[in-house]
């Protein structure tokens, strides 16, 4: 399953009402246990209780036989709820006789929330865990995600809880947001961007951004970028990796060294559950039009070719910058000949949905592109954009939306 596709399912489920915390867990925790992809047989959510040092069940899902309700497990004698603190995600052979009983022999655990001091450590307040046929580390990674996008959703939880007191506050921050974002139309060389940004709230988590050092007409950088939480947090995230994405591009960095700092800045400055995919790319003045570019898992952009009426999605190249501060990020690159169009975008376009819960789709998008190949990045940006409004009438499911567009002219 994609990382992406699993983590927006996790928000999905997010998104409907829970009463508390414990709640939305249990939830998801049965969710996941039917997808098939990921080939689970059964989940369970612990939360940690700090006077007695165990972790109490709250909740078991999937076709395994049923544990005693408020089950507890001591922590001290499980020294994996102490290895999630470094990990995160760990594999482990059970031990405890009782659950062994219970048909659970092998399982992955991965912490999730916030963190509790229990005596001079630290331990997740929830941990789930969740038991299959074969455990490898292809589940540790689909864990991580899960992790990191629970963690996420609790945590947005808990500050849009405080944002809403703070409402002068928060139209300062969209002031500042909509200051940094550059103009919408660019040119450079033999090329035409144009790019819109609408958050979904006050402020939002998607950003894009021009990259030129003054006097340097040999390359102009790209950026499209969507950081995973929502609201004040998200935007704080956005305004963050284009600061250090702007401040980096001056020293002439080579790409994949400056996405590996800007990760690694990330992941020091915010809570490890937040992340932000992107995509960079370099315009040069190549004749020939190379682009250069790496994606860290970001929304596979569409590269139009006007001469043979095709299209080419630009795939990730990378992991996502924040959650995995030792990621590398490789380069790729391709040339555009005159005519041809690239086009950037965040899952709030492609996810958008009409009231029959249809999402708008990279089908439609390619559409747009074939019909609409000979007008302008500017034409194009904003047709796509109005499409995408009027498709987009389940607003409680809204996201923000952005596009770049950009067109070699000749």
């Amino acid at each position: 399953m994609q990382l992406r596709k699993l983590y927006r399912t996790i928000e999905n489920i997010a998104s409907r009402k829970f009463d508390t915390a414990e709640d939305l867990l249990k939830r998801v925790v049965e969710e996941i246990v039917r997808i098939e992809e990921i080939k689970l047989k059964g989940g369970r959510v612990w939360k940690f209780e700090p006077k007695t040092g165990c972790y109490v069940l709250l909740a078991q899902a999937g076709d395994i036989q049923t544990i005693k309700p408020q089950y507890r497990i001591k922590v001290k004698d499980y020294p994996i709820f102490l290895q999630l603190f470094e990990t995160r995600t760990a594999l482990a052979t059970e031990e405890n006789l009782y659950l062994r009983e219970q048909g659970i022999k092998n399982y992955s655990a991965t912490g999730i929330g916030d963190k509790v001091k229990w005596r001079d450590k630290l331990v997740y307040r929830y941990v789930l865990a969740f038991n299959a046929d074969h455990i490898d580390e292809n589940l540790t990674s689909t864990l991580n995600i899960i992790s990191a996008a629970l963690s996420s959703v609790l945590r947005s939880k808990r500050m849009e809880q405080k944002v809403s007191m703070l409402s002068r506050d928060i139209d300062k921050a969209s002031d500042i947001q909509r200051s940094i974002l550059p103009q919408h139309e660019m040119r450079f060389n033999k090329y035409e961007l144009y790019g819109i940004s609408i958050p979904d709230r006050i402020v939002g988590g998607d950003f894009f951004d021009y990259l030129q050092v003054e006097g340097d007409s040999e390359r102009l950088g790209f950026v499209i970028g969507d950081a995973a939480s929502k609201g004040f947090s998200a935007a704080a995230q956005a305004l963050y990796v284009s600061g250090a994405l702007r401040m980096g591009f001056e020293f002439q960095t080579k790409i994949n060294s400056l996405l590996s700092r800007v990760n690694k800045l990330l992941a020091k400055t915010f809570s490890e559950e937040h992340f932000v995919s992107l995509f960079y790319g370099e315009l040069t003045d190549d004749k020939n039009g190379l682009v250069i570019y790496a994606n860290c898992g970001h929304n596979n952009p569409i590269l139009f070719r006007c001469k043979s009426n095709s299209t080419e999605f630009l795939e990730a190249t990378g992991q996502m910058l924040g959650p995995f501060p030792e990621g590398t990020f490789k380069t790729e690159s391709f040339m555009m000949e005159p005519d041809d169009i690239l086009l950037l975008y965040t899952d709030g376009i492609t996810e958008a949905q009409n009231e029959d819960g249809t999402y708008y789709g990279e089908q439609r998008l390619v559409e747009h592109l074939m019909n609409h190949c000979h007008s302008s990045s500017k034409e194009i940006t904003q047709l796509i954009l109005e499409d995408v409004q009027k498709f987009n009438t389940l607003t409680e499911n809204s996201d923000d939306k952005t596009i770049v567009t950009i067109k070699r002219i000749n």
